[in-house]
């Protein structure tokens, strides 16, 4: 069969772009290649579970855009399939006086997303929500809310199905060759003839994205975030999602404590550098891949820059004690021996050649393929969103 499109990825990104086509282009041939066995592998199925607001994103970016949109979105699906999720709310709380220029900053970025019931409050407001926290200030925000992705993803790929689509897991792409106003894809098992490609690999997205494309100008570097568990007998100390004012210079919300719709609190995540793209603990190491994010200029500048910041990353991830120190911020009353170690997820995060880590989703077109380099969290509260707009796009390749 020839495939008008075939979706390299079998994320929650990819699922939802492939929903998407089909549910604007119900004739549409459609393949999904996922070289796991299992879909929502890596990204979607190790991340904890937030449905998040769109507090965080600059006002018009893409991430504000389908966060907000995607947001809306999710809920109408999880409602019209019987998904569970819970809308509990959370709390961005400033531990000191200096951090309350920071939380304005993020109350008015939240306001102009349109998030109008989002409320600032005072010391005493912040106690009666969550009674352990240490805190001067903080922002309520009651549009968060707490899911299991994988199941949202394993639905998501039962309407591909049921649609038409085709899912091959197991299939990890070996070369893409465009000839003659045409796209074979080749994996060990098998050759997809298809008209355009939408590439949804995450970690690998932009592996994929040079199999055609020469001088990429961006490079996944992946950033390992490891998590705790509060032992059940230590649960009660968080009602909700406890989170601190994020450091605005990083692409990340700093270690926060939530709580998981089946149940117990998870407490991280750090933010180290991976020493292997699917590197989930943290002697696991591929010293090719090592290389190649620690030879790219962009990501040079990074570590020059910000080399204190990573080292007390790093050190959070050798001593427990560090981390709960960390933690102790938010909650003092959280003990070393309060934590339960907890699996690691790995971020795909894109970095420019000039030393940038990118904060927004990133999407680049070429005649017969879109790419998705970049989307990561809020991706998958954002992905009903951002698979209806890149099958928008796809879309257009068949006009």
């Amino acid at each position: 069969m020839k495939y008008h499109y075939t979706i390299i990825g079998g994320g929650i990104v990819g699922l939802a772009t492939a929903y998407q086509l089909l549910k604007l282009k119900p004739d549409l041939k459609l393949a999904i290649i996922e070289k796991e066995n299992t879909l929502a592998a890596h990204q979607t199925g190790h991340n904890s579970g937030v449905i998040h607001s769109g507090i965080y994103y600059k006002p018009g970016s893409l991430k504000a855009k389908n966060c907000l949109q995607g947001y809306e979105m999710l809920l109408d699906f999880c409602g019209a399939y019987s998904i569970p999720f819970e809308l509990c709310g959370k709390l961005i709380v400033a531990t000191n006086d200096s951090e309350k220029s920071e939380l304005e900053k993020l109350y008015q970025r939240g306001i102009a997303n349109g998030l109008n019931k989002i409320t600032r409050i005072d010391k005493h407001e912040a106690n009666e929500i969550e009674p352990h926290i240490k805190v001067v200030e903080a922002i309520k925000v009651p549009y968060t809310g707490i899911i299991d992705y994988t199941q949202v993803c394993e639905k998501m790929a039962e309407l591909v199905q049921l649609m038409g689509g085709e899912i091959y897991t197991g299939h990890k792409v070996e070369s893409i060759v465009i000839s003659n106003n045409e796209v074979r894809i080749k994996t060990a098992q098998k050759v997809f003839e298809t008209d355009s490609y939408i590439n949804c690999a995450g970690l690998y997205s932009d592996k994929i994205a040079g199999l055609t494309q020469k001088n990429l100008d961006t490079r996944i570097i992946p950033f390992r975030g490891e998590y705790y568990l509060l032992k059940p007998e230590k649960s009660s100390l968080v009602k909700n999602l406890i989170y601190p004012v994020p450091d605005p210079n990083f692409p990340f919300l700093g270690v926060h404590f939530t709580r998981m719709i089946a149940g117990g609190v998870e407490a991280g995540p750090n933010a180290v550098f991976a020493f292997k793209r699917e590197g989930y603990h943290m002697w696991e190491v591929d010293f090719q891949e090592m290389f190649e994010s620690l030879s790219w200029p962009g990501f040079q500048k990074v570590m020059a820059k910000y080399w204190k910041t990573g080292i007390g990353e790093f050190y959070r991830s050798f001593s427990k004690a560090a981390f709960t120190r960390a933690l102790q911020k938010l909650i003092p009353e959280v003990r070393e021996d309060d934590l339960i170690p907890a699996e690691s997820g790995v971020r795909a995060q894109a970095c420019d050649k000039f030393g940038g880590l990118i904060d927004d989703f990133k999407i680049i077109e070429e005649k017969h393929a879109i790419h998705i380099l970049n989307a990561p969290s809020p991706a998958a509260t954002s992905s009903m969103s951002i698979g209806l707009t890149i099958a928008q796009m796809a879309l257009l390749k068949l006009t």
